[in-house]
């Protein structure tokens, strides 16, 4: 995998369509881990823990499991209900277990036509556990894209890593086995591309910055600082699109932001972000195609 060094005032401009200034992606993680884990180690059942003291992977740690399941047997209809009141979609990472395990979650989404990438085969099953072993990253990679492809009926196209834990070796494969786009790498404010043996595949870039569990969970925000620092983010992005595109992802975890008193956080960002005329709101395979048509003279190559 490669990239170069591109300092994004030393790029020629990105145009979106209708001359949009920020293509906005708001992303719901749908995610999936195991209770416990084979192991004596410490296992963070689907992340960072809530509570310290965090236990062996074979010990039940139901404060950590059950907060975070909280997100997707309540938290993730309260935002479903939300954005089909303000007419706007999601973008979703979804684990394969997802499919099995929660798979309300999965269809509700693709009910509602919305996207769904490949997010790992399970939550806690990090590709950097096998660094340096390609066949077993090829394996569990094969294994999310056979889920996928049964409960979706085509093959994924974009790819996040669990805790976006990708290693070199890891858009190689992706793209070997036919995905347009990669979400691991956080380096940008617009998409480019990626350059592997098996072909070139479109970064468009997450976000672990604009992020609810980063804001929220990590940083102690409030409800209210954390609507405005998504607002700001916005806003200045959308006076710099001016120039050239800008692209805005939010993480959404269901278990964060789907709580209730969370929740007007994003209804009023989203009736910011309607109320500006130069907002695009694509899906992550209309953004990677556009831009795979579209960067000639985006960015300068060594």
């Amino acid at each position: 995998m490669h990239y170069d060094y591109s300092p994004i005032a030393a790029r020629g401009p990105l145009r979106f369509p209708n001359d949009a200034k920020v293509a906005l992606i708001l992303t719901f993680n749908l995610e999936t881990w195991e209770l416990t884990k084979d192991t004596e180690e410490a296992y963070y059942a689907g992340g960072p823990a809530i509570l310290p003291d965090v236990l062996a992977g074979n010990v039940p740690d139901y404060p950590n499991y059950t907060w975070r399941e909280y997100g997707q047997r309540v938290g993730i209809w309260r935002l479903f209900e939300l954005f089909d009141q303000l007419g706007v979609q999601a973008s979703c990472t979804i684990n394969a277990l997802t499919f099995e395990r929660r798979n309300a979650m999965a269809q509700a989404c693709l009910d509602r036509g919305w996207e769904l990438l490949a997010h790992n085969f399970e939550q806690g099953e990090l590709l950097t556990d096998f660094s340096g072993n390609p066949e077993k990253e090829r394996d569990i990679i094969s294994r999310a894209i056979e889920m996928y492809t049964k409960y979706v009926g085509r093959k994924p196209l974009g790819w996040l890593s669990s805790s976006l834990r990708g290693t070199l070796a890891t858009a190689e494969i992706l793209r070997e086995n036919g995905f347009l786009f990669y979400c691991d790498i956080m380096n940008d404010d617009q998409p480019y591309l990626i350059d592997t043996a098996a072909g070139s595949i479109v970064s468009v870039p997450y976000s672990n910055e604009i992020n609810d569990f980063t804001i929220i969970t990590r940083r102690g925000h409030t409800t209210s600082e954390y609507r405005d620092i998504l607002i700001e983010e916005l806003d200045v992005l959308y006076e710099e699109g001016a120039s050239s595109g800008r692209i805005m992802n939010v993480g959404i975890h269901p278990h964060v932001s789907g709580r209730a008193y969370r929740i007007r956080a994003l209804r009023e960002f989203i009736q910011h972000a309607k109320s500006l005329p130069g907002v695009w709101w694509p899906t992550r395979e209309e953004l990677a195609k556009w831009y795979l048509d579209n960067n000639q003279g985006h960015i300068p190559t060594s």
